[in-house]
């Protein structure tokens, strides 16, 4: 398996723990490494820098498939499943299905710089 489809394999497992999330059954330990690992890996700002040599990556490559290697291991198995199968269906040719989800973190995000710009430059 390529870096490729493994980058791909892990989008589908933050699909797959967001889905997990929302079910009553998970346990509420599970839910906060889910929530922990689901906006690390949607948040633009890394842990290590990417621009740090070799270090800058550490992050993408072990840090993140570590906390998903967690989460699915605290989240009951039939869960996991369950989820997998609904994730499958969010996903077409390699795009989400349901890109407007995305548009929440695009807004804090906007909201964030603006606040940030407006302190240091006004």
């Amino acid at each position: 398996m390529n870096i490729k489809e493994k980058a791909k394999e892990i989008k589908k497992d933050i699909v797959t723990l967001f889905i997990a999330f929302k079910k009553k059954e998970t346990p509420w330990y599970a839910k906060i490494i889910v929530a922990i690992t689901v906006i690390y890996a949607l948040s633009p700002i890394d842990l290590i820098p990417d621009f740090i040599p070799v270090l800058g990556y550490l992050d993408d490559v072990i840090i993140l498939p570590l906390f998903i290697i967690l989460a699915i291991k605290l989240i009951p198995k039939n869960i996991i499943e369950e989820s997998r199968e609904e994730a499958k269906d969010q996903w077409r040719d390699g795009k989400p299905v349901k890109w407007y989800y995305g548009i929440p973190f695009v807004v804090i995000w906007v909201f964030i710089i603006w606040e940030v710009y407006s302190i240091f430059f006004q």
